[in-house]
């Protein structure tokens, strides 16, 4: 089987663990880039790759590079491209253009003439042309310009990897799939301990939890644009599917949803019955800052709002009496808090242990991690494993601040 380049893109802050993911799954010559990791493999990868990775934008496949100086080099660079080895006149196309540099600098412009070049080649070829379809095209090319650098590609994905099909129904300002996804890998979790999102929403970071910890791939329930390729092997296709479906796990991992608006609840386990694990994520509507975790042990990770578009009144005290909660009532778990509000994570009232970019959107973030030991790390340390004695009284009986409802992440 022909080995090729293969090109997955996906959010910044999460390359490192995209290649992670790429080496499980078989890939080789692995180069980390910039929201973006390069790598060699066969059809078969670059069929699992679309199925398996979880932390993907698009996978991309190279099928030319050149250097345009201006739009006419462009067009006729892309002209003199076989386009008739990859699609014919039955087939519709559409061009996602990227582009950085002074020449050229609108994407748009830059898909235009792109698809100028191609319906020129098939009109003097066969005397017709395919017709373009920008929602939901045979085929999706991909031209990323960078300065004078022109990188042609075949989209084998279609639309974004972070399309799982379960999020039919989103609370306001959800985080993607494939942060949340990014962000569990990035915690280390075990798949084995407890894991709390108690500022839930629509359920994103619990679901994908679910789907690590069954093994489950998240591109189970959707179509990906290599399908409709000329040269889309069906056998191999089905082989690949099976295997992975034969690696699924019954996790005995015990995940946690919880969020304090009740419409929010609702949603999130209707998005995890579409994602086939709503048998294994404990749902509730709970205010977090009435709630506890008795076991002494796990992963909490949590979107709380960032003061953007979520308002919240004293960002810094709700902030504070997130920590608050955590510190007395989480004990021997380990936090996970994502935000671009760093003024309000300067309030949190706990050392972070570690501190990593994201980015949520447009939004730079921090995600960080913080570890709540019953007591002082020295204490912690001379326990051995102790499970730490949760405090019989709340330490914040007056709160001036909850949240405005039921506007949660």
């Amino acid at each position: 089987m022909q080995i090729f380049k293969i090109v997955a893109t996906t959010l910044f802050g999460l390359e490192e663990v995209l290649a992670e993911e790429i080496r499980a799954i078989g890939g080789t010559e692995i180069e980390v880039l910039i929201r973006a990791v390069a790598f060699r493999g066969n059809q078969a990868i670059l069929y699992k790759s679309n199925l398996l990775l979880r932390t993907a934008i698009k996978v991309l496949k190279p099928i030319d590079t050149f250097i345009a100086n201006n739009e006419q080099q462009l067009y006729d660079n892309i002209k003199l491209i076989d386009w008739s080895q990859y699609f014919d006149c039955t087939k519709t196309f559409a061009i996602d253009g990227t582009t950085s540099g002074e020449i050229f600098t609108h994407s748009k412009f830059v898909a235009l003439k792109s698809k100028d070049a191609i319906a020129d080649q098939f009109r003097e070829k066969f005397n017709q042309r395919p017709s373009i379809d920008v929602e939901d095209p045979d085929v999706r090319i991909n031209i990323h310009i960078h300065h004078t650098t022109v990188a042609v590609s075949l989209d084998s994905s279609g639309s974004s990897l972070g399309k799982r099909n379960y999020r039919l129904e989103q609370t306001e300002a959800p985080i993607s799939e494939i942060l949340a996804a990014g962000m569990i890998l990035l915690s280390g979790w075990n798949r084995q301990s407890d894991f709390i999102d108690a500022m839930c929403g629509s359920g994103t970071i619990p679901i994908e939890a679910a789907l690590i910890a069954g093994n489950i791939p998240p591109g189970k329930n959707r179509f990906f644009g290599f399908e409709t390729w000329c040269d889309f092997d069906y056998g191999l296709w089905n082989s690949i599917k099976t295997e992975a479906e034969n690696k699924m796990i019954h996790s005995t991992a015990r995940i946690f949803g919880k969020d304090i608006d009740p419409k929010a609840v609702n949603i999130a386990q209707a998005n995890a019955k579409r994602a086939g694990v709503d048998a294994q994520i404990s749902f509730e509507q709970c205010d977090f800052f009435s709630s506890t975790h008795e076991s002494g042990q796990g992963i909490v990770m949590m979107n709380p709002p960032y003061g953007e578009r979520l308002q919240i009144e004293e960002i810094g005290t709700f902030y504070n009496e997130i920590g608050t909660r955590l510190k007395h009532f989480y004990m021997g778990c380990d936090a996970w808090i994502i935000s671009s509000s760093y003024d309000a994570l300067k309030h949190f009232g706990l050392k972070p242990s570690k501190k990593i970019r994201l980015f949520n959107g447009p939004l730079e973030c921090r995600l960080m991690k913080y570890e709540l030991y019953a007591g002082s790390k020295k204490t912690k340390d001379t326990n051995d494993g102790e499970k730490p004695q949760q405090p019989q009284q709340p330490v914040h009986p007056k709160r001036k601040l909850l949240i405005i409802k039921p506007k949660r992440r």
